[in-house]
């Protein structure tokens, strides 16, 4: 294994322990439909995280955060804002949930040229373990795909069973069976 392997496995266990810890909120007014607030619901003065931006993507910055501690079988709030449209036909956004995972409400946005979006997300958690809300974001004909990973429950440490694989950009990934 190379340090750059080592690194990016590094990142993505530190992004994993950045989940669990609480998130804030951004100033933006709560909904006029929004419920009261769940007793598991995580204090609003975190910081948001902000998804990795691939070159080549919509260009389009995502930050989320998940506003209450996921259960299973209750509805845990996940707010994304979305800045940095550029296009003038703005862009679209169309989100998908992973197994285990229950997404409720519209699975499609339309974000405006020059303005912060803000939304929340609804999801609901089947069972415990690990899952992740997909967004898929598209800006002038490029697209982004971020996971946001949800877990519900004890996190379970994290075990590879794939093998690293070399890409011809010579980073490496790691290659992992379906299930």
């Amino acid at each position: 294994m190379n340090i750059r392997s080592c690194s990016l496995m590094a990142i993505a266990c530190l992004a994993l322990a950045t989940l669990s810890a609480p998130a804030a909120a951004d100033g933006e007014p709560e909904g006029r439909g929004a419920k009261a607030r769940h007793p598991a619901t995580q204090p609003r003065n975190a910081p948001m995280t902000t998804a990795v931006q691939k070159p080549g993507g919509s260009g389009v910055k995502l930050q989320y955060r998940l506003d209450a501690t996921p259960q299973v079988g209750r509805t845990t709030p996940i707010l994304l804002q979305f800045d940095r449209v550029t296009e003038a036909e703005g862009a679209t956004v169309r989100l998908s949930a992973d197994r285990g995972l229950t997404l409720q409400g519209s699975s499609t946005l339309a974000l405006p040229k020059g303005k912060r979006t803000t939304a929340t997300v609804f999801v609901v958690s089947e069972a415990e373990g690990l899952a992740y809300l997909n967004v898929f974001i598209t800006q002038g004909g490029a697209s982004s795909a971020i996971a946001i990973p949800v877990q519900t429950g004890t996190a379970a440490a994290l075990k590879s069973t794939g093998e690293m694989k070399p890409m011809p950009g010579g980073d490496n990934i790691i290659t992992m069976p379906v299930k």
